[in-house]
């Protein structure tokens, strides 16, 4: 077993896992009626859904950090001993899904000595540089080996070094005894399944998980973006945030160019997660509520007629969308490194299933988006917003917001954006939250919100978004923050008072939306990196007004970490 030095000292991980530091969410617990309310069958069918979840977090730690199963076997070897400071640093580890992460305040966590986390995580060899990558991407083009550098510049390929060059296996492959345990549990759960669309998924999913042979996942991603109405849901998540390795190759000029001319797609590494629930029919019924809106803001999304979209306004939305009562989130979905989304739109962009006819489906997550600390959320309000503004501030606010975001996903150009590197997911989270806000007149307009939701909608926008933000260039989510706030108060539509607090000039914020938006939508069109680059460094500001605000949260608002509690699922997985 190999050995680690420890790198937080046991007072820092006394206070990270204290209950004023440590966030946590719960997920369903034990009898819960959203459980006991399931048909015997469905009951049967979750035991093996959360297993398969399971076994997909082991896949992912080692797709997130060559240490992270080494790691967690020494923590487990030193607990048994008796250690105290393993102990703690294992409720770190079980968190962050893994050995490195990042802090609540952006800043990078280590949980053993010597060990950071690399450009190219778990996916390449870990003495692999950035500039070594180029040239031997360089050297294998010239070569002519050109199928070989697209499966490594491909989002489901591990990295090996063989001699001098790189080879890619399919992850698929590369784990094919787990991913065959995840099967085997998916065609058990769809024995017992109550839902025969449902249990057509589980099947398709299951032979994808056989063969590495991407237009099976496509197959079964198309069917999975079906699903409506089904009592369960299971997703195996896909997102593409923190490859650094693969993104890079467009910023070496001589390898963009060869890549260019030889037609070489640069797409980002997937990271895999699992999600596991039951389908709450009345939150579901309430968001299927936008479905029919959607072409409608297709046809006013900027520049429109220049660009494919998802949606449209001469065909129907293919967007599927499920309110869930989360029982298990699991791998990359269930990483808590700095929070959990509130919600999830798949696949990406750069997905077959879209090629194929397939659709987008939208799980928004009921547990995620629970205060448990209303206390703590007024203290936060009382610091920050002005006064007068409170009454707007809405916490389910957020979750219509939500639902606005997560569908601008589908809307504007569904492709080529691959080009902006690693500015396309800064760029991409900032379309859909303007998008968000942008659209909120057209949707009053036509009965989707009253006027009293749409000022709640963007007062709650405004002050969560200043909670949210942290001057550090990392993180998707949290970089675009920045960027609007600074573009907000640069427009007026956001000021401080003279006690240092915010004020929302409500009829301001969504014309300064629209303005955002269509910035945004012309560089998506562009699709150039350094127009990408330019428009993401001289919109990611720290201003004078934000430290501010800062100053006054971190009096306030100690949450380092967090953490999911699932109790449902642990009882499922050992039952």
């Amino acid at each position: 077993m190999k050995n680690y030095e420890l790198n937080l000292s046991l007072d820092e991980l006394e206070k990270r896992t204290h209950k004023d530091y440590l966030a946590t969410k719960k997920m369903l617990k034990i009898g819960a009626p959203e459980y006991e309310n399931l048909a015997d069958g469905d009951k049967q069918a979750l035991k093996h859904l959360v297993k398969a979840a399971y076994i997909l977090e082991k896949i992912n730690m080692q797709l997130d950090n060559h240490d992270n199963l080494a790691f967690k076997e020494f923590l487990e070897e030193e607990i048994k001993n008796g250690s105290r400071q393993a102990e703690l640093t294992k409720i770190l580890f079980d968190a962050q899904k893994g050995i490195c992460a990042i802090d609540r305040e952006t800043n990078k966590i280590s949980l053993a000595k010597g060990i950071e986390e690399l450009p190219g995580k778990g996916l390449y060899p870990t003495d692999l540089t950035k500039d070594e990558f180029h040239r031997i991407l360089i050297k294998m083009i010239k070569e002519g080996k050109l199928d070989q550098v697209k499966k490594i510049l491909n989002q489901r390929s591990v990295i090996e070094r063989i001699g001098d060059e790189l080879v890619a296996v399919d992850y698929i492959d590369y784990f094919k005894d787990d991913f065959a345990q995840m099967a085997d549990e998916l065609e058990k759960a769809a024995l017992t399944s109550t839902n025969n669309d449902f249990n057509e998924y589980l099947h398709l999913q299951a032979t994808a998980l056989r063969k590495a042979d991407p237009m099976l996942d496509a197959y079964a991603d198309k069917k999975w973006a079906q699903l409506q109405d089904t009592p369960l849901e299971f997703t195996i998540t896909r997102e593409n945030y923190s490859d650094e390795m693969t993104e890079s190759a467009i910023e070496n000029e001589e390898l963009k160019k060869l890549l260019e001319e030889n037609h070489i797609e640069v797409i980002s590494k997937d990271f895999l997660g699992g999600r596991v629930g039951i389908v709450n029919k009345k939150g579901t019924a309430a968001l299927l509520k936008i479905k029919e809106y959607l072409p409608l803001l297709a046809s006013n999304m900027p520049f429109h007629e220049e660009y494919e979209q998802n949606i449209s306004k001469d065909q129907d939305a293919k967007q599927t969308m499920v309110d869930v009562d989360l029982v298990a989130v699991t791998g990359d979905v269930g990483a808590y490194r700095a929070g959990i989304t509130l919600a999830e739109n798949l696949p990406n962009d750069d997905k077959l299933s879209l090629t194929i006819g397939g659709g987008r489906r939208n799980v928004y997550h009921r547990q995620i988006r629970f205060i448990s600390d209303y206390e703590k959320l007024q203290k936060r309000l009382d610091t920050i917003l002005d006064k007068d503004q409170h009454k707007y501030y809405l916490h389910e606010a957020d979750h219509w917001f939500t639902i606005g975001h997560e569908n601008t996903h589908s809307l504007g150009p569904n492709k080529g954006t691959e080009a902006l590197g690693k500015y396309k997911s800064i760029i991409e989270e900032n379309k859909a939250d303007m998008g968000a806000l942008a659209f909120l007149d057209i949707l009053e307009e036509n009965g989707m919100y009253t006027h009293e939701q749409v000022e709640q909608i963007i007062v709650s926008f405004a002050a969560d978004n200043f909670l949210k933000s942290k001057p550090t260039l990392s993180q998707a989510h949290r970089v675009r923050s920045v960027m609007q706030n600074k573009f907000f108060l640069q427009k007026g539509a956001v000021e401080l008072t003279q006690d240092g607090k915010i004020h929302v000039n409500i009829d301001k914020m969504i014309p300064t939306a629209k303005e955002m938006l269509t910035q945004i939508i012309r560089i998506q069109i562009d699709a150039d990196f350094s127009k990408g680059e330019k428009y993401v460094l001289e919109n990611f500001v720290w201003t004078d007004e934000m430290e501010v605000i800062s100053q006054k949260l971190k009096d306030i608002d100690k949450n380092l970490n967090g953490r999911t509690e699932s109790e449902l699922a642990e009882h499922l997985l050992n039952s």
